[in-house]
């Protein structure tokens, strides 16, 4: 039976006895309703994963013992950087959790013309953290044992100033043949997509002058919350981990 994985920001040492913060204690106590004796994975996102057994479960503290290190890396070899939209009410935690489990290594949440979220600075800082704990459940259920990293929502024009990666792409459906070469073997990509509604005729272009290659997935248009999925797959099929 698989074991339930938990996260922890703690440093974390073969034979360590820790106390668990509270959301996961809640979670494994309350919600799982384990107890003293269980076993379960714990990682910090620094890489490897520790098994380890509950010697204490109250609902709100529980304590676990380190008994086991492994060094497995579940990461892809191939780096994806993706520039995505922000979008309306559930979807942008949709993307984060399915490009987490699909293996992305970064995530960059980007304010662009027809991106119809406007946040106060407060609630800007509440919502990256949401991502953030989003991220980090999906690295729970996948097996990720380093967590990807998620920036700080921005503009698109400053991002695409900083963006690097062996290849670039921007995603856009009246983009002609798409550019993608089996033979070639990139270490990085970075992938940009737009919220509802795309990108605008002006990004896409500007897009293109720093060097992004226009790219289309088929006839048909994808929804905001569908195109990372079907990119990323054909990126880590070509380049990364996904036979």
């Amino acid at each position: 039976m698989r074991l339930t994985r938990i996260y922890t920001p703690q440093h974390l040492t073969l034979k360590q006895k820790l106390a668990l913060e509270a959301g996961a204690s809640r979670h494994i106590a309350k919600v799982l309703r384990m107890r003293a004796g269980r076993e379960l994975v714990v990682f910090n996102g620094q890489g490897g994963e520790y098994r380890a057994q509950i010697t204490a479960a109250g609902n709100n503290a529980v304590e676990v013992i380190l008994t086991d290190f492994s060094a497995v890396d579940r990461e892809s070899p191939l780096a994806i950087t993706l520039g995505i939209g922000i979008s309306r009410g559930d979807r942008m935690d949709w993307v984060i959790q399915k490009a987490v489990e699909t293996g992305v290594a970064a995530i960059a949440p980007l304010f662009t013309e027809r991106t119809e979220v406007r946040l106060a600075a407060e609630r800007l800082q509440k919502k990256h953290r949401h991502w953030q704990q989003v991220m980090i459940s999906a690295c729970e259920q996948c097996g990720r044992n380093r967590l990807p990293q998620i920036a700080q929502p921005q503009l698109l024009q400053p991002w695409l100033q900083q963006a690097a990666a062996d290849k670039k792409f921007v995603l856009h459906h009246k983009a002609g043949r798409h550019p993608l070469d089996a033979g070639a073997e990139p270490a990085s990509v970075a992938l940009l997509i737009g919220p509802e509604g795309g990108l605008a005729g002006p990004e896409i272009d500007a897009a293109e002058g720093h060097g992004f290659e226009a790219l289309a997935l088929g006839p048909r248009v994808l929804r905001t919350e569908t195109a990372p999925l079907v990119a990323i797959g054909i990126l880590q099929q070509l380049w990364g981990d996904i036979p």
